[in-house]
This record gives structure tokens, C-alpha cells and sequence, in this order.
């Protein structure tokens, strides 16, 4: 559920390797591009970084790594908040040479790729997906290999399809998914695996659940379990497109994020795989209700499934993580009672209060 992220392309000519690129994949054999510095901690480049993970994935590493060390990059215009929380600059991941100044100038260690195009995006314009999606990964992935980064590219459970098992769905199994978004990120994880085999890139990518935060939505498939938050606590109500039994795996953004940071931690000889299942809990839209009553108790809620109910019921309904929790011990911290909890509160908080006193600000304006 990674925020519909057209803000990290700029719609240029289609990427080539150029001369320059050239040259800088043979520096590389030739021992030009010197390994990190592990006195020091790592520098990090966020790609799509005002994306739904982004911006809280920039807090997080900063407080691990310093303000300076961690660069989030989109190609809009940020919020003031955004530039006094640390270091912003502009990032197009379709400009190979550009992505290039930018890892010599900051001497980047880590690149994590969030620029994504989501499921329900994605479907309604195939061509933009594929250069978002494909070609860009293609750029990082081939970036990380000439400047011997480590990179996280995010995968999802849209990365299997109607033949995988849905219940549970392991680490290794069928894929062969039915969106261009999961198809996209199917190539990512082969494509970052091969170059893990071939050139000995550290190439590290989590299969995430849908990930609930108290950011609106943006156009991801269980991004109902976000809007459904929004909507109840404004005006009672909501109108859900997905089936009341329709069963899906999901995680809080602080367990999503905990989880990537524990990940790009560990060491390489920990893992025994390039890509992992990660996830927290399963639930339906009915259950998730059902807990948000409780805050909402005339909460009315209706089902008029539309055509990304087809999405979700290719998908997995319960994430087999054992591989994860087995090689680097990952935990979970939040189940669906004290998500609603958090949910609630954060949307209060931080949309609903807040957008009650510009209104209030506004009509003492106008007196």
C-alpha cells in the first residue's frame, strides 16, 4: 500500500546507460569506487522519500544515524516541515546520470527505493507503470551494483497471483501475478537476486502487507483500511470496496518500518534469502469494523465491491514470515486491537483536530 508515488518521476525520455555510465561500471572493476567506511554510519539515499514510508522512514533512520546522514529525495515541491527535519533534495529515478551525481557528491552507502506506482494505479495506466516500476528499478539496481551499495527495493503481497496459496502463502512459492504492479515487482526481486548471484550486489527486499498509517490514501488495494479511519471518525460512515469477508495480511507503519531497519541491519551472513515474507496480523473488513465500533458505535458501513476486489482475491489471506522471524529473528509488535487503538488516535490527532482549527480560523477571518 505504498502511496501512489508520481511524485518521485519525472516524465523525461526513457533511461539509457550512457558513455559516462559506461565508464563508471569500469571504474568499478578497476577498484575506483572504494567500499563504506564502517567507522563511520551509513549515508542513505530515500528514494519516492514523500511516499506513504518516506517520510517516517527519514525520522527513523535519523534518529539512528544523524540528520545528515539520511537524504530523502522526490521530485515535488516539500512541505517546510519536510526541509526542517534534515536534508531534501531533488531525485528523478528515470535520470540515471543524475542518480549518479547525486550517490558521488553525498557518497551514499545505502540507497532505499520506495518509487512505486501502486495496484489500482498501475492498472489504469500500464505504459507509466512499466517505466516507473521496471525501468526505474532498473537504474537503482544497476546504480547500487557500480557504486557497491547496499539497496532495499520493497516488494508486496501483489507479487503472487491466483495460483499461489493463499493460505498461508510461503517465502518460496508460485508467483505469476495479474497486475502490472505485482508483475513489476516480481522483476524487482529476480532482478535484484541476480545480481546478488552474479556481481555480489547486497541487494536486500521485504514482501510487505498492506501497511496502515494515518496518511489519506493513495491508491493501493487495502488502502480501505486506511480510508475506513478517515471517513468513520469524519462522518460516521463508509462505503468499502472490497467484500465484508475479503481477508488480507497487513502491518502498522511502525512494525513496516522497524522491520526494513532491522533488515538492511543484519548481517549478510544471517541471510539466507534476498527477499522475505514480513507481516503482523490477517484480517477482513467486517473484523476491522467490528474493533472500530467501539470507537464509532453508530459507525454504518457499506460493501459495494468494485474491480479491485478482483486484485485482493488473487492475493494471499495469511503471510507465512517464519523465514524472517527464523534468520533475523523479526517480531511484530502491533495486532489489530491496539492498531485501531494508535489508528484512531493519530487520525484525531493530526487530521481531524488540526483541520477543525483552520476551519475555526477561517470563520473568525470572515467575522
Amino acid at each position: 500500500m505504498l502511496r501512489k508515488c508520481l511524485a518521485s518521476v519525472a516524465l523525461a525520455p526513457l533511461p539509457r546507460i550512457t558513455p559516462a555510465a559506461q565508464l563508471a561500471g569500469l571504474s568499478q572493476n578497476r577498484g575506483m569506487h572504494q567500499a563504506p567506511d564502517k567507522s563511520r554510519p551509513p549515508k542513505v539515499l530515500i528514494t519516492g522519500g514523500l511516499g506513504q514510508l518516506g517520510i517516517e522512514c527519514a525520522k527513523l533512520l535519523r534518529s539512528q544515524y544523524g540528520n545528515e546522514n539520511v537524504i530523502l529525495s522526490d521530485i515535488i515541491k516539500p512541505s517546510q516541515a519536510v526541509l526542517d527535519n534534515g536534508p531534501y533534495i531533488f531525485a528523478d529515478i528515470l535520470d540515471f546520470k543524475g542518480l549518479q551525481k547525486i550517490v558521488v557528491n553525498h557518497r551514499i552507502d545505502w540507497l532505499i527505493h520506495f518509487s512505486a506506482l501502486l495496484s489500482a494505479v498501475g492498472e489504469q495506466n500500464v505504459p507509466l507503470a512499466v517505466r516507473v516500476n521496471i525501468e526505474g528499478v532498473h537504474n537503482v539496481i544497476e546504480l547500487a551494483k557500480q557504486y557497491k551499495l547496499r539497496i532495499f527495493v520493497p516488494s508486496t503481497i501483489g507479487a503472487f497471483g491466483p495460483d499461489s496459496p493463499r493460505n498461508p502463502t510461503p517465502n518460496i512459492t508460485i508467483q505469476r501475478p495479474r497486475t502490472i504492479y505485482g508483475v513489476s515487482k516480481v522483476h524487482a526481486e529476480l532482478i535484484g537476486e541476480y545480481y546478488y548471484h552474479k556481481f555480489g550486489l547486497d541487494f536486500r527486499c521485504l514482501r510487505f502487507p498492506g501497511v496502515i498509517s494515518s496518511d489519506p490514501p493513495g491508491g493501493g488495494t487495502t488502502d480501505y483500511a486506511v480510508a475506513v479511519f478517515h471517513e468513520a471518525l469524519r462522518y460516521g460512515k463508509y462505503t468499502c470496496y472490497l467484500r465484508p469477508d475479503t481477508r488480507l495480511p497487513m502491518m502498522y507503519i511502525e512494525d513496516c518500518l522497524r522491520a526494513l531497519l532491522e533488515f538492511m541491519r543484519a548481517p549478510n551472513e544471517q541471510l539466507r534469502r534476498r527477499v522475505y515474507n514480513v507481516t503482523a496480523m490477517s484480517f477482513t473488513p467486517e473484523e476491522l469494523v467490528d474493533r472500530l465500533s467501539k470507537h464509532v458505535p453508530n459507525l454504518h458501513v457499506t460493501y459495494k465491491p468494485d474491480s479491485r476486489q478482483s486484485i485482493a482475491d488473487s492475493w494471499p489471506e495469511v503471510f507465512d514470515d517464519s523465514e524472517a522471524r527464523r534468520d533475523w529473528q523479526w517480531q511484530h509488535k502491533y495486532d489489530l486491537g491496539n492498531l485501531v487503538d494508535f489508528m484512531v488516535k493519530d487520525v484525531q490527532e493530526n487530521y481531524i483536530k488540526v483541520e477543525n482549527r483552520q476551519q475555526q480560523q477561517q470563520q473568525m477571518l470572515k467575522i
